[in-house]
């Protein structure tokens, strides 16, 4: 009994320390069930952010006059990454004295692990500011592209997931799967397709696999903030179609993917889309906090994390005109694109039943080295 009444101890403490009058607290919950969604978020944050900080059990006794907590994940949704991820984009273009340069980029390599001696300029006060840091290239030798398999890693990072696409559904890390329909988007006419959009699951995947007896596979590769922020061409393709999917920009380390259901599917990205020797290729760059800035080399229209955006909308853009009826030739190992930061690549497309994949999930790779062959 004596035990029983110690470990209860701390928490008959914070009841007597907060003292919740409970008639009073139900009479001020009730007005708060009848204000506006919008309204009520705003009063209940600081509540939660408290039940989550403080010491278990410390409010307690709010639980039971009918108060519960938003979830860890509603919380999280509330940030405004978007606006962060801007403001982080102007302070990476606010040019550093010369002083100061050494010391700040010395921190962010201790702290991520980057290997200078692969940059193309190794001397730290060459970079003006945060961004063209981010974004050094390397030496030519750095990133030798294999040529002996038909699909290579487009950028550095690490393998989270690869395999056959199994019911429409893609693991973004083990265990945790989103739609193919949800990430890619419908395949409509203003891709030129000459059949109508998908009904099922079935008949979205027959549009995607276009030879008899070919399957359809999946890569997801996540760039660590330590890593080279280029991505490259995978294989020798070429790019038809670009849509681009404005959203938020939650984090998308592995943790947080484990954490978000569907969370590529929240995330703004850009979907390039085409064809290589084996049929359907797409490539998929995705944002993340403080990425809000994608750029393809190719397309200057694109314009990522704008200030507003209707949630759920894409905008599609064709590579294939009247004077160019093919697209973009892209071939293996060119470069492709960049991101501000660390953030990831999927890669979905067409191959032969045979196709293996080279990979071990959890693998650190590079670009340039083998994804898988035939």
């Amino acid at each position: 009994m004596c035990q029983s009444e110690a470990r209860r101890g701390p928490e008959l403490r914070a009841a007597k320390w907060l003292h919740f009058p409970q008639l009073a607290l139900r009479r001020r919950l009730g007005q708060l069930s009848c204000m506006s969604k919008p309204a009520l978020k705003l009063r209940s944050w600081p509540l939660t952010v408290l039940y989550y900080l403080l010491p278990l059990g410390a409010l307690r006794p709010l639980s039971r006059v009918g108060w519960r907590p938003v979830s860890r994940v509603a919380l999280y949704k509330t940030v405004p990454t978007r606006l962060l991820s801007r403001a982080w984009g102007r302070l990476n273009q606010v040019e550093l004295p010369h002083w100061l340069r050494r010391p700040v980029y010395s921190l962010y390599i201790w702290t991520f692990g980057v290997n200078m001696k692969e940059a193309a300029v190794e001397d730290l006060h060459h970079y003006r500011n945060l961004s063209e840091f981010f974004r050094r290239k390397l030496k030519p030798q750095a990133r030798p592209v294999c040529g002996l398999h038909s699909v290579i890693s487009p950028s550095d990072g690490k393998i989270l997931n690869f395999g056959q696409v199994k019911n429409c559904e893609v693991e973004q890390v083990k265990g945790v799967t989103y739609s193919l329909e949800s990430f890619l988007g419908p395949r409509t006419s203003a891709e030129d397709l000459p059949f109508p959009p998908a009904t099922s699951c079935s008949s979205f995947r027959s549009q995607l696999v276009t030879r008899e007896g070919n399957e359809l596979y999946h890569c997801v590769i996540y760039l660590a903030p330590g890593d080279y922020h280029c991505f490259h061409s995978p294989t020798d393709w070429t790019v038809s179609h670009r849509r681009h999917f404005p959203g938020s920009l939650m984090s998308v380390n592995p943790g947080m993917a484990r954490w978000i259901k569907e969370l590529f599917c929240h995330n703004e990205r850009v979907v390039l889309t085409g064809d290589w020797k084996h049929g359907f290729f797409s490539l998929t760059a995705v944002g993340a906090t403080n990425v809000g800035s994608i750029r393809i080399y190719f397309d200057r229209d694109l314009h990522t994390n704008s200030p507003r955006y209707s949630k759920g909308s894409y905008n599609d853009f064709s590579f294939v005109t009247h004077t160019n009826k093919e697209g973009i030739p892209m071939r293996k190992g060119e470069h492709l694109g960049e991101f501000n930061l660390g953030s990831t690549i999927v890669l979905i497309f067409e191959a032969p039943k045979d196709f293996n994949f080279q990979l071990k999930a959890g693998q650190k790779i590079r670009f340039g080295e083998a994804l898988g062959s035939l």
